[in-house]
Protein backbone atom coordinates (compact mmCIF):
# COMPACT_ATOMS: atom_id res chain seq x y z
CA UNK A 1 0.00 0.00 0.00
CA UNK A 2 1.38 3.43 -1.10
CA UNK A 3 1.32 6.28 1.18
CA UNK A 4 -1.35 8.25 -0.21
CA UNK A 5 -3.63 5.12 0.38
CA UNK A 6 -2.46 4.56 3.43
CA UNK A 7 -3.37 8.06 4.38
CA UNK A 8 -6.62 7.77 3.10
CA UNK A 9 -7.16 4.46 5.37
CA UNK A 10 -6.21 6.62 8.33
CA UNK A 11 -8.09 9.59 7.96
CA UNK A 12 -11.22 6.75 7.35
CA UNK A 13 -10.24 5.39 10.55
CA UNK A 14 -9.76 8.38 12.21
CA UNK A 15 -13.33 10.14 11.22
CA UNK A 16 -14.89 6.99 12.95
CA UNK A 17 -13.34 7.81 15.58
CA UNK A 18 -15.60 8.40 19.24
CA UNK A 19 -13.59 8.66 21.51
CA UNK A 20 -12.69 12.22 22.82
CA UNK A 21 -9.68 11.03 24.39
CA UNK A 22 -8.17 8.72 21.48
CA UNK A 23 -8.20 12.08 19.01
CA UNK A 24 -6.20 14.26 21.78
CA UNK A 25 -3.57 11.46 21.61
CA UNK A 26 -4.02 11.71 18.19
CA UNK A 27 -3.56 15.34 17.92
CA UNK A 28 -0.60 15.92 19.92
CA UNK A 29 1.29 13.25 18.06
CA UNK A 30 0.41 15.01 15.24
CA UNK A 31 1.59 18.42 16.97
CA UNK A 32 4.96 16.18 17.82
CA UNK A 33 5.46 15.35 14.42
CA UNK A 34 5.11 18.55 13.01
CA UNK A 35 7.43 20.24 15.27
CA UNK A 36 10.12 17.87 14.48
CA UNK A 37 10.05 18.09 11.00
CA UNK A 38 9.75 22.09 11.23
CA UNK A 39 13.13 21.44 13.50
CA UNK A 40 14.81 19.01 11.30
CA UNK A 41 14.57 21.12 8.16
CA UNK A 42 15.83 24.64 10.54
CA UNK A 43 19.02 25.55 9.47
CA UNK A 44 20.15 28.87 11.63
CA UNK A 45 22.36 31.11 9.91
CA UNK A 46 26.21 31.11 10.79
CA UNK A 47 27.60 34.53 12.39
CA UNK A 48 29.74 35.12 9.65
CA UNK A 49 26.24 34.89 7.23
CA UNK A 50 24.19 37.39 10.02
CA UNK A 51 27.38 39.66 9.90
CA UNK A 52 27.39 39.37 6.14
CA UNK A 53 23.67 40.14 6.06
CA UNK A 54 24.04 43.09 8.02
CA UNK A 55 26.92 44.72 6.03
CA UNK A 56 25.09 44.57 2.88
CA UNK A 57 21.68 45.88 4.78
CA UNK A 58 23.79 48.09 6.00
CA UNK A 59 25.38 49.39 2.61
CA UNK A 60 22.10 49.26 0.89
CA UNK A 61 20.69 51.53 3.20
CA UNK A 62 23.22 54.12 2.62
CA UNK A 63 22.97 53.89 -1.28
CA UNK A 64 19.41 54.67 -1.01
CA UNK A 65 18.45 51.13 -1.46
CA UNK A 66 15.59 50.64 0.61
CA UNK A 67 11.44 51.09 0.74
CA UNK A 68 9.90 52.55 3.83
CA UNK A 69 7.10 51.44 5.52
CA UNK A 70 4.10 53.55 4.22
CA UNK A 71 5.47 52.07 0.61
CA UNK A 72 5.12 48.53 1.69
CA UNK A 73 1.80 49.15 3.52
CA UNK A 74 0.14 51.17 1.15
CA UNK A 75 1.37 47.74 -1.39
CA UNK A 76 -1.11 45.77 0.19
CA UNK A 77 -4.05 48.45 1.11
Amino acid sequence: MDLEARKIEFIKDFLQLQSEEAISRLEKVLKKEKKNVIEKDFNPMTQEELDQRIDQSEEDFKNNRFKKTSELLSKYK
